[in-house]
């Protein structure tokens, strides 16, 4: 397959009496890498040239390489964990930090905001994150130590203190913290679950007070 290119240009240094200076290039993959015929051209008009086709070529590489580290960004946050590497509760519960915040730490009593991801054999079935919006939903806040009156999972409770403010943890969540005996909706009983937890703020000290809102 061949292709006919036209570069035309004006040269600066040139009288205006004289006309523009063109050439034409025949670039096929069995043509040699130069044109074979060229009419003359100043030096400062090569140089323009060929600057702009090494600009063209960084540019693309510029692309591939970007494209390359999202790709590479993707496959690394999809890369599951292995069971192996959770640390095991007392309780049950298996937790993985993948990221430690610098942030304070939820104790019993913190009012804390998240975002959560609930899946249940790799299904997601329940999440934070779906909606609108610049975080992408609607943070979930509750207050840490409640899960005994029932206002929130049991396992998203204990899962979440001890965590830091920016912090991003994985939790394994067993029946009897989950759903227990009898499951819900969808989920059935005897369930195992898990959760994707990132905590983005604590609004409130353990002893009441409020605190100066920490975002992660």
């Amino acid at each position: 397959m061949q292709f006919l290119c036209s570069v035309r240009f004006a040269a600066r240094r040139f009288p205006k009496r004289r006309p523009f200076v063109s050439f034409t290039c025949r670039c096929s993959r069995d043509t040699p890498a130069w044109p074979e015929e060229t009419s003359a051209v100043s030096p400062d008009g090569r140089r323009w040239f060929l600057g702009f086709l090494l600009a063209s070529a960084s540019g693309l590489n510029f692309c591939g390489d970007a494209e390359s580290v999202s790709s590479s960004r993707r496959a690394l946050r999809s890369a599951k964990v292995p069971e192996t590497e959770y640390t095991t509760l007392p309780n049950g519960l298996k937790y993985y930090d993948i990221k430690v915040g610098g942030g304070p730490k939820a104790v019993k009593g913190s009012r804390v905001t998240l975002h959560y991801v609930a899946k249940w054999k790799g299904i997601t079935f329940m999440t934070s994150r779906q909606g609108l919006g610049v975080t992408g939903g609607t943070p979930y806040a509750f207050d840490v130590g409640q899960s005994e009156r029932g206002a929130v999972l049991k396992g998203l409770d204990l899962g979440v203190e001890g965590m830091r403010v920016g912090g991003q943890r994985l939790l394994i969540v067993p029946p009897e913290l989950a759903y227990g005996s009898k499951g819900v909706q969808e989920i059935p009983p005897n369930a195992t679950i898990e959760l994707d937890v990132e905590l983005l703020a604590i609004k409130q000290s353990p002893f009441g007070s409020g605190v100066k809102l920490v975002e992660g």
